[in-house]
């Protein structure tokens, strides 16, 4: 989808579910040297995804923005030096 930034996840906390406000995503473990490959997952019709890597169970909420966690902070992003 041109124009369209799909956001990245990661599970620092060793959460067992991760709410997040998108059906789209990527999913990127935690930060090295526990990452695996930032790996895409789609939803689809459903309201849950198990990433095949991390086994984070992913959550859709439609309340929270698309760059929302619950927990907060897992969000994945470049973080400034």
């Amino acid at each position: 989808m041109a124009g369209h930034a799909i956001p990245h996840f990661q599970n620092d906390g060793g959460y067992e579910s991760i709410e997040i406000g998108v059906t789209e995503f990527m999913c990127c473990g935690a930060n090295p040297p526990h990452s695996h490959p930032h790996v895409y997952l789609d939803m689809g019709d459903e309201s849950e995804k198990i990433c095949p890597y991390c086994s984070t169970l992913f959550r859709y909420v439609a309340d929270l923005k698309p760059t929302e966690t619950r927990p907060a902070g897992c969000l994945y992003g470049d973080k400034a030096a």
